[in-house]
């Protein structure tokens, strides 16, 4: 990839707002998608989220009314409802060091000072802030997502417009320790959307980027 190829892809993307329903992603298409989201960055590399991909119409449409109607919802090839997980506690830093030690190897007792490293930081926080930095820990998910459907020319809606209680009974994750946090729409624009043409309205980069 070079540095043209990467701008044109962020400038092809837009928060699309009209979905061409008779489009589906093709399943090789969306496997890449979906591991980009496996793919994803997260601090101590925890990953306090679960992605949920809805592609049933009637869920789709029983989601509708808690997203102020907005159409994407079921017009979308896929709808990935990204949610957060929390509050963290120690059952989840054990079970990820028996992951990293599964993966990498070696001798277990050699994760112990960053087992410790990671029980302090969630001591040292409240419920309330550990589901605050789950949330945010979702949100470098939602750009990773952006950004790789944008590369494979998928489009996309990041959307807060929901009402996550609602989402979380409707997709069954009250009582799992998962909460809504965000949702994203994806398939093919329509070519009845006005804002696929319009102009990008950003900062100049020198109103938004200092050098020190």
């Amino acid at each position: 990839m070079t540095p043209t190829t990467l701008l044109d892809a962020l400038n092809w993307r837009y928060a699309t707002k009209a979905f061409d329903p008779s489009r589906t992603i093709a399943s090789e298409v969306w496997d890449a998608i979906e591991e980009s989201l496996v793919l994803t960055p997260s601090s101590f590399g925890l990953q306090p989220w679960k992605f949920i991909v809805v592609t049933d119409p009637d869920v789709k449409k029983q989601l509708l009314p808690h997203s102020w109607n907005q159409q994407q919802v079921v017009d979308c090839s896929h709808l990935v409802v990204l949610a957060a997980h929390g509050p963290i506690g120690n059952a989840e830093l054990d079970t990820f060091i028996d992951t990293t030690h599964a993966v990498r190897g070696g001798e277990k007792e050699s994760l112990t000072f960053y087992r410790d490293m990671m029980g302090g930081f969630i001591a040292n926080m409240s419920a309330e802030q550990l589901i605050a930095w789950a949330k945010n820990q979702v949100y470098i998910a939602l750009g990773q997502l952006m950004a790789s459907a944008a590369f494979l020319k998928i489009d996309a809606c990041p959307m807060e417009g929901i009402t996550p209680a609602e989402y979380d009974k409707i997709l069954g994750l009250e009582g799992t320790g998962y909460f809504t946090t965000v949702a994203c729409p994806m398939g093919y624009r329509s070519n009845d959307d006005k804002y696929a043409s319009l102009p990008k309205v950003r900062y100049s980069k020198d109103k938004i980027i200092q050098q020190r």
